[in-house]
């Protein structure tokens, strides 16, 4: 029977009652935890190596635990099954048992749990009622009931609400992601438990719950396999910095903590950036025509690199010229990346010298005479360690400006290599779009040895005051080795919009990994489709794929959705559109105004927009215009304090809002050829109300 005022609160309170129980048993657990790191560490003043190898052991396994507790504690129990045998069954974050070793919640990614998920009206497989709990730390504040099978349901069952997943929709967004573990629908599930093994591809349009599904699933790997998944590491690797701090609390809201969040600007250790290029710089560092230019400058010769080489040997004067040079360095990389060639470069110019000496005074002290002579020549040990220095990644990536144009001249257009070279000499730190090339310099370039005194393969390595010099003008560089930056398992999200320089960058961290690849092909701002699938395949490396499609769109309201789907249709005429379920009554509004008035009908748009909402606003403008645009709106703003955000359009990938305002949607289109398909994802981020403000209507006239 449907439930009145008191009935409903009636079933609260018996709820709970079995919440607080369940808490008791958890505060119980977590002093069981902090107990046992207490004890862990006394055990290491034992005196012996054994000692503190337990001590370790037993801290680091305690305060993983306890770190979990903490970490579900709120809204700990979210779900309760009524099956047909009578039985209850309660599902939360993780798993709690009673003091006699009893279930009293079952964790949400235990087999046990999928029914929750799986069930329907149409095949409820057992469950008559399946009811969410609504929490507010350890209070229960509200149950929304879905009554899946009337046949089977005792005459005095109560059923509460309008169901969990429509009331969820409806509340407002704060500034981050929430785990939307007790409203998982049937085909989220099924993309979440998809087996470990190869990739897991989750497609579907905007709205469609792709990311937290995707960060679900990453959860429920951990639990299936811990010991793979948390000793090899999972990489989850989002769009922008924005992006990752709006996700940041969903896997510790699920009890897991041991995953490493990267913006794409973060992906390699020691550089962290957030800034875009210009289009057309960004399409021409992303392209894989960029792979083959890198190979060549690893080649290359370093500006300011001597050119020749004199020295005067007894009665020689040998010489190495230009020529004679480049042959050494061709030799010497025919076979080992440059860094790894560092430590044989000054036998190779000792071979080459040796061959010139002819003098009789000379060839006494033979070769072995001679090269101890000349490596302990100081002009000799500047020379080598300036015309084959060990180059770190980023000091490389620094020469490009100079060097770009011969490197660049068959393979980009003039424009392209003037795109590249204004966005180098604008700013002296990296792009996002920089990053993946200094991840492929590691690589090419590889490491320098680590100096072993004992070798008597060839001259010892040189050492040298100037490159401590070297290392002082270039603090900005990579601080891991290659050899460390491999994962069990990498979570891609937005991969609709990775350049293929982006997918070689990830197929790096994910050469022995398995996958899950979240994107919508009609969302992205990557200009060349054919260029980043084969750069996707070659990242995945013939993995078995298993493929998901989401198609509801629990996200906007019908209204808002409606329209951008128009927009899709312009931006990619075979868009994956989905179905809004939520209907509104409340239609997008469009201001078209006078040129120098757009910045006071945004100030005003968001003030009216403030009063009926509860949640989050951003204002949204093409890249170009965003840092002027927070400028000229600050003051109007400040007012809202954190409610009110002023975004461009990539940095909205993934992210939504109760309420969006769109700035110049003309300057978002014209900005890049993918300018309509991002004008698509600004349209799609707000969950409730949708204002555009221009001074030109061009993109309007398209869409209507």
């Amino acid at each position: 029977m449907t439930a009145t005022h008191d009935q409903a609160q009636a079933e609260i309170a018996h709820e709970q009652a079995y919440v607080d129980a369940v808490y008791d048993r958890l505060d119980e657990s977590a002093k069981v935890a902090t107990s046992l790191v207490k004890e862990g560490y006394a055990r290491g003043h034992v005196g012996n190596e054994g000692g503190l190898v337990e001590r370790d052991a037993m801290v680091f396994q305690a305060s993983k635990r306890l770190a979990a507790l903490n970490a579900a504690h709120d809204g700990l129990v979210f779900g309760r099954l009524d099956l047909t045998d009578g039985h209850a069954r309660y599902i939360g974050r993780i798993g709690v048992r009673d003091a006699d070793r009893e279930i009293l919640l079952v964790d949400w990614r235990a087999p046990a749990a999928a029914l929750f998920y799986q069930a329907t009206a149409n095949e409820p497989r057992g469950v008559i009622r399946r009811r969410v709990l609504r929490s507010s730390g350890k209070t229960v504040v509200g149950v929304e009931d879905d009554l899946l099978d009337a046949e089977h349901a005792p005459d005095d069952m109560v059923v509460v609400g309008e169901g969990a997943l429509l009331a969820s929709l409806s509340r407002a967004r704060d500034a981050k992601m929430h785990s939307v573990v007790a409203t998982i629908q049937k085909e989220q599930d099924e993309a979440i438990r998809a087996p470990a093994r190869g990739a897991t591809i989750i497609g579907g349009g905007p709205g469609t719950g792709k990311t937290v599904v995707a960060l679900h699933r990453a959860a429920f790997l951990l639990y299936n396999d811990r010991r793979r998944f948390e000793s090899g590491g999972v990489l989850v690797v989002g769009p922008s910095g924005v992006f990752m701090s709006y996700i940041e609390r969903v896997l510790p809201s699920l009890g897991e903590t041991a995953v490493t969040l990267r913006a794409l600007g973060e992906v390699v250790d020691g550089i962290r950036t957030d800034r875009h290029d210009e289009p057309a710089a960004a399409a021409a560092k992303g392209s894989e025509r960029m792979a083959s230019l890198l190979s060549r400058l690893v080649t290359w010769s370093q500006p300011g690199e001597p050119e020749s080489f004199r020295f005067f040997y007894k009665d020689d004067v040998l010489r190495l010229d230009q020529r004679q040079l480049r042959g050494i360095r061709r030799q010497l990389m025919s076979n080992l990346r440059r860094n790894q060639a560092y430590a044989k470069a000054p036998g190779a110019l000792v071979d080459a010298l040796w061959r010139q000496v002819r003098g009789e005074r000379a060839l006494e002290k033979g070769k072995e005479g001679f090269a101890d002579e000349i490596t302990g020549s100081a002009a000799f040990r500047e020379f080598v360690e300036d015309w084959w220095p060990p180059l770190g990644a980023v000091q490389l990536w620094r020469t490009l400006p100079q060097v770009i144009e011969p490197l660049a001249s068959r393979t980009y257009s003039r424009d392209e290599v003037a795109a590249m070279k204004a966005s180098w000499e604008q700013h002296a730190e990296p792009s996002i779009e920089d990053v993946p090339l200094i991840d492929e310099l590691r690589y090419l370039l590889g490491e320098v040895p680590v100096e072993d005194d004992e070798s008597d393969d060839g001259p010892r390595e040189l050492m040298s005051f100037e490159r401590a010099e070297r290392e002082r003008r270039n603090e900005l560089r990579s601080t891991s080795s290659i050899e460390d930056d491999g994962f069990a398992h990498v979570l891609v999200d937005e991969a609709q919009d990775l350049s293929p320089m982006q997918w070689r960058m990830l197929g790096r961290r994910g050469r022995y990994a398995s996958w899950t690849i979240v994107g919508d092909q009609a969302q992205s701002s990557w200009p060349h489709r054919d260029e980043s699938a084969r750069a996707r395949a070659a990242a995945l490396s013939n993995l078995p794929l298993h493929e998901f499609r989401l198609s509801t769109n629990y996200r906007n309201s019908a209204e808002i959705y409606d329209f951008a789907a128009e927009v899709a249709k312009v931006a990619a005429p075979d868009a994956d559109l989905a179905r809004a379920v939520r209907e509104t009554g409340e239609h997008p509004q469009h201001r078209v105004v006078a040129a120098g008035d757009e910045i006071g009908a945004v100030a005003q748009a968001v003030d009216e927009l403030a009063g009926r909402v509860e949640g989050t606003i951003a204002v949204v403008t093409a890249v170009t215009r965003r840092e002027q645009a927070r400028r000229d709106l600050a003051d109007a703003l400040a007012p809202h304090g954190d409610r009110v955000r002023v975004l461009d359009g990539l940095d909205t990938k993934g992210l939504e809002f109760d309420a969006v305002v769109v700035l110049e949607p003309d300057e978002i289109t014209d900005e890049s050829p993918s300018g309509w398909r991002t004008l698509y994802v600004v349209l799609t981020r707000a969950t409730q109300l949708l204002t555009t403000v221009g001074t030109s209507d061009r993109w309007l006239k398209r869409v209507r």
